[in-house]
């Protein structure tokens, strides 16, 4: 329930009696061809009684006044509920608040214009006692009363989720996201959270990329990218380079915590022959102490990508001449890959560039990359641009690394 928590929050239930109580002239009011609506000296000193106590917060006096009500008309019917119900509110008593409720659907003084919204307010009461069943009906009701806002939307979600049937809560999440982001108000992070959830239990990774990006622009510390990170790399089917490149947008972040973040990260770099990388993200992981001398498989990758390191570096200027030369741009893609791995961003966007004019690449891949290496340099304009133009399977890394980039234009800014 901790979504709902801004849905029951100063709900004017009561504003009726209270005004009752305040204009003497509505509680006696002649109506054409029909009885004197009136109430009470007695009945109506009770309710000022009761109405002062609540106001002061004076619960048992309050009560006391309540009780002594003895309502004899529909109008006296419909202030007695309105006071027992503001009463239980002030008690915490939410099976007394909807007990008040029903009394006062009962009555014929209910305003129709008061009658959605309270028709939500007791679905939400029938929630928080249990009763789910009751409760859908109410905002069913509620609904063909023409209620129908995003907080019924989160609450069939929640009573769906209680229910232990998230397929069918789901729904009810996007469309409440949807309106909200058509208002153009930021979505809650407990929505986004709640949303999170569902889209990692239904395996739908587009959507969990998607929310955690949405996420990321409004929270975007260290802990919330090392967070949304980690979960999105548990997703199914993200190959290696996938992998590697949202490791290195997780070290640009300063939000690698843990020696698992740093083993992983070498590993990858290492499979992908990318030996320097490898040797200088051990060595940062040492530094901060998040991995030690002695640690066996980051010490043994350690010994084994040191030689290769440097034969990998001597070897780029002979790369980066045949790559040149080449009819296609896939030998320029891989010295701009090597040259992106040894942090050489400038070098790497030269490549980049010349195997998109080469032709015989993933593009989708090549503009990733493109946009990062722009950004690393310094060009968020022109990261922008070349991130934007990332597709496949890319297109959600590069959409991960275009919030990052948001995030220092701002800071520029």
């Amino acid at each position: 329930m901790r979504f709902l928590t801004c849905v029951f929050a100063g709900l004017p239930i009561v504003s009726a009696a209270a005004l009752l109580v305040a204009t003497p002239a509505l509680a006696k009011k002649k109506v054409a061809a029909g009885p004197v609506i009136a109430m009470s000296d007695a009945f109506r000193a009770n309710v000022a009684a009761a109405q002062a106590a609540l106001q002061s917060r004076d619960v048992a006096t309050a009560s006391a006044r309540i009780m002594a009500l003895a309502p004899m008309s529909d109008i006296e019917n419909y202030v007695a509920a309105g006071l027992r119900f503001e009463l239980a509110a002030q008690r915490g008593d939410v099976q007394a608040q909807r007990i008040a409720l029903t009394d006062l659907f009962k009555t014929n003084e209910l305003p129709k214009k008061d009658a959605p919204r309270l028709r939500y307010v007791a679905g939400y009461l029938s929630y928080a006692v249990g009763n789910y069943d009751d409760a859908v009906a109410q905002l069913d009701y509620a609904k063909t009363l023409g209620y129908d806002g995003i907080d019924a939307l989160l609450l069939r979600a929640d009573i769906a989720l209680r229910r232990n049937k998230p397929k069918e809560a789901r729904p009810f999440v996007q469309q409440a996201l949807a309106r909200q982001r058509a208002s153009g108000q930021p979505v809650p992070l407990a929505w986004s959270d709640r949303a999170i959830s569902m889209a990692y239990q239904a395996g739908d990774w587009t959507e969990v990329g998607q929310l955690y990006r949405e996420r990321l622009t409004q929270a975007g510390a260290r802990e919330d990218w090392r967070s949304a990170i980690t979960n999105y790399l548990s997703a199914a089917g993200i190959d290696s380079q996938l992998q590697l490149d949202l490791y290195r947008l997780q070290a640009a972040n300063g939000a690698m915590a843990s020696e698992r973040d740093y083993q992983a990260y070498a590993q990858l770099a290492e499979k992908a022959g990318y030996f320097a990388e490898a040797k200088s993200i051990i060595e940062a992981g040492r530094k901060v102490g998040k991995l030690t001398a002695t640690q066996p498989a980051t010490a043994s990758l350690l010994k084994a990508v040191t030689p290769k390191a440097t034969k990998e570096i001597a070897a780029l200027p002979a790369q980066a001449k045949k790559a040149a030369a080449a009819s296609s741009g896939k030998d320029a893609q891989e010295v701009g890959d090597s040259y992106f791995s040894l942090g050489q961003f400038p070098q790497a966007v030269e490549q980049y560039r010349l195997a998109l004019a080469k032709g015989g690449v993933d593009a989708g891949r090549v503009n990733a990359r493109l946009g990062v290496a722009l950004a690393r340099s310094g060009d968020l304009p022109g990261a922008q641009a070349a991130l934007s133009q990332a597709s496949g399977n890319w297109a959600s890394v590069a959409g991960f690394w275009s919030v990052w980039v948001d995030q220092q234009s701002r800071k520029v800014a």
